[in-house]
């Protein structure tokens, strides 16, 4: 189920939305709340391999995170998927990387 809105959810209306129900996680995709879909047991077992392999030829060069939303802008729009697996090089860190939120 998409959550529509009459006009297209800015990042902080997102943001903003009560969470979905059960394990229901959304995305903001052009300005909609799209639901991510669960991966399936052979989809979960080669993203947990990719991430080892990620982690282990990036060590000390960024973060490799597993389902992590991002808040990017993508054709000027608000965007934030939430990626299978999510490399960040530290060189684009933001310094407050650590914190909740």
């Amino acid at each position: 189920m998409i959550l529509q809105a009459k006009n297209q959810l800015t990042l902080q209306e997102f943001l903003n939305l009560p969470p979905g129900e059960g394990d229901i996680t959304y995305e903001l995709v052009d300005g909609q709340a799209i639901p991510k879909m669960a991966p399936k047991k052979f989809h979960s077992k080669l993203t947990r391999t990719l991430l080892n392999l990620i982690e282990q030829c990036c060590e000390g060069q960024g973060e490799v995170c597993p389902q992590l939303a991002v808040a990017l802008t993508r054709r000027g729009r608000d965007w934030m998927p939430i990626p299978d697996i999510l490399y960040i090089s530290n060189e684009r860190l933001p310094p407050d990387w650590y914190q909740e939120g």
